[in-house]
């Protein structure tokens, strides 16, 4: 095994971040006892939102990660930062788009709030494809560029899930992506007027963007030690992440009381099966390829 000082910097960090968080932040806020401000700072009709600051947080972590990859595989720096400003621009895109199409009913009536971002609704699923869909377009463009389109989704893979555990947290500031009522140990006090339809006399719920993150931030201290150290081809990262991804959010899913819905079914269930799917197929064929 390769020593890997950055790895090790970032899961220290990580422990102490979650550490401090678990016994510190979040017992009192699932309590009840403190109740989160989504907003920081406002200034007349400008607002700085955690929701948003999370998110721009996620995403530059991550590309400062992702830059110290791309030098190991030979990547062309000028490169990489147009993809990622690329892959940022269709990531946000596809997540609004995503989350507006199956709530269509909703957004049809106030077309103003399909822009509004900040008041949330992003759908991760929609981000990924966008980002997906991004590298493709920059790869198959792009002239003489220096990395592939499957060694392109390999570097996005393994630090995307450092950006979707930090965005998470969004979240949580904004009483939302919440599981339905528990009475657990680690319950989610949720205000009143942040409460599901249907949902208003309960109190108490299971706090889904957590476990969402934690299994997110596990996904990535496996998958950024492992593209560093022991990658064996072009397109086992982002294979093992799309099985890794969806089998915690399918699971995870089934637990939320806000989920999107289509023909009566959960859309991200549907997905998660299919990046499962897809994931094991594009693994197995790639690798048989390198074996021929």
């Amino acid at each position: 095994m390769k020593n890997d000082k950055l790895y090790k910097k970032v899961l220290l960090i990580s422990a102490i971040v979650y550490i401090l968080l678990g016994l510190l932040f979040l017992p009192k806020v699932f309590s009840g006892e403190v109740i989160v401000n989504p907003i920081i700072l406002k200034i007349g009709s400008l607002q700085i939102r955690w929701y948003g600051l999370l998110i721009a947080s996620g995403v530059f972590l991550s590309f400062y990660l992702a830059t110290d990859t791309a030098k190991k595989w030979n990547f062309n720096e000028n490169e990489l930062s147009n993809a990622v400003i690329l892959g940022v621009v269709f990531s946000i895109i596809g997540a609004r788009l995503y989350y507006v199409i199956f709530n269509w009913d909703i957004y049809s009536k106030m077309p103003s709030e399909i822009f509004k971002t900040w008041h949330g609704g992003m759908a991760i699923h929609g981000g990924i494809i966008g980002a997906l869909l991004s590298v493709y377009i920059y790869t198959k463009l792009k002239k003489n560029i220096s990395f592939t389109f499957l060694q392109g989704l390999d570097l996005m893979a393994h630090v995307l899930p450092l950006g979707q555990s930090i965005g998470r947290w969004g979240n949580f500031f904004n009483y939302e992506a919440y599981g339905s009522p528990t009475n657990l140990p680690w319950k989610m006090y949720v205000p009143k007027e942040f409460r599901m339809p249907g949902y208003e006399s309960y109190e108490y719920f299971h706090p889904t963007f957590l476990y969402e993150s934690i299994w997110d931030l596990v996904i990535f201290l496996f998958l950024f030690y492992y593209a560093r150290n022991n990658k064996k081809f072009d397109g086992e990262i982002i294979s093992l992440y799309l099985i890794l991804y969806s089998l915690g959010r399918g699971w995870i899913e089934l637990l939320r009381t806000d989920s999107l819905m289509f023909l009566g079914m959960k859309v991200a269930v549907l997905i998660s099966i299919f990046f499962v799917v897809f994931g094991i197929i594009l693994y197995v064929s790639i690798k048989r390829k390198m074996e021929v």
